[in-house]
């Protein structure tokens, strides 16, 4: 570093003089865009055999794969660990919460927006918009164009969903299609429309009749952290993963993979701080790699109430 503080890591000191700070190279779980070479960033992933082997079971009966455990053991991350693995190209995420519906992962029209554009080219004298540039592809609905090689769509938090929302699911699933009613109205000499898929620079695809009708099942990992249960029938169709929390054994082999071997050479007094505190959802591992990369990067972690802060407990209090 050319110009850091005084105090060695300490990037803000709160003395209110400012500084020019080269700011550090960030943890390799925090570094976004694309890679070397421009190849899209793969963060290491490390899962058990018996675990590994219900994943493929998943993947061969093209079934959604189910992945439950507390907050931190790598649900989310083992969707994008299969698609690197598999060449399964980018993730397509679905971010579900208390307001989500399906037609928003399915698609999305923009009426206003064509109605406004028509009344302008009326005005001009010039043919009205393609409806197919008002209608956008949401990520269960990109999923489910057909294709030779399947996506991988991660559905996030299902459990954070309206009550309706797994068996909404599970209609599609089973159908693996879904109308497009605003494309499907439209007559014969318009049986084909051009429309844009989901994600940044998406492609445009063509639906005929208004109908998406996949060639290949995506591969569909859905993510619960157990708020609630889900119905029988929804259940019956998944296969179900639960991610134990890591033993000490696995959580050095974390370590080592992002940190590299090095890492494990000072960690004892973190990871025994980190097994002791740790209960049930109430720490997830990404906190431990904070605390070894911070002392990695000669944070001191002794001082007062920094090591509270970045092993604190997901439930609240202390």
């Amino acid at each position: 570093m050319t110009q850091q503080t005084q105090d060695g890591w300490r990037l803000f000191r709160g003395d209110r003089v400012a500084r020019e700070v080269e700011f550090p190279e960030a943890p390799p779980w925090r570094q976004f865009g694309d890679g070397p070479g421009g190849r899209p960033r793969h963060r290491p992933y490390l899962i058990g055999r018996t675990e590994a082997d219900v994943v493929s079971a998943a993947l061969h009966l093209r079934r959604p794969l189910l992945v439950t455990g507390h907050p931190g053991t790598g649900k989310s991350s083992l969707a994008h660990a299969i698609a690197h693995e598999l060449s399964l190209g980018p993730v397509l995420q679905w971010p579900v919460n208390s307001r989500s519906v399906l037609k928003d992962a399915l698609y999305g029209y923009d009426a206003i927006g064509r109605l406004r554009e028509t009344h302008l080219r009326q005005e001009r004298g010039d043919p009205e918009p393609d409806i197919g540039t008002y209608v956008r592809l949401g990520p269960l609905g990109t999923a489910l164009v057909p294709r030779d090689r399947p996506r991988l769509l991660l559905v996030d938090e299902l459990d954070k969903g309206d009550v309706d929302l797994p068996n909404d699911l599970l209609t599609v699933f089973e159908e693996g299609e879904f109308e497009i009613p605003e494309l499907s109205r439209l007559p014969e000499t318009q049986s084909e429309v051009p429309v844009l898929t989901h994600g940044s620079g998406g492609e445009r695809v063509t639906v005929t009749r208004g109908v998406v009708r996949c060639r290949e099942f995506p591969v569909v990992v859905i993510t619960s952290n157990g708020e609630r249960d889900f119905p029988p029938a929804f259940m019956r169709r998944c296969v179900r993963l639960d991610l134990p929390d890591p033993d000490e054994a696995r959580l050095r082999d974390i370590v080592a993979a992002h940190l590299g071997e090095d890492a494990l050479s000072d960690v004892d007094d973190l990871l025994h701080a980190f097994l002791n505190r740790r209960a049930p959802g109430e720490l997830a591992t990404d906190q431990l790699l904070n605390a070894v990369f911070l002392r990695k990067g000669g944070v001191d972690l002794d001082a007062e109430g920094l090591l509270d802060a970045v092993l604190h407990r997901l439930g609240g209090m202390v």
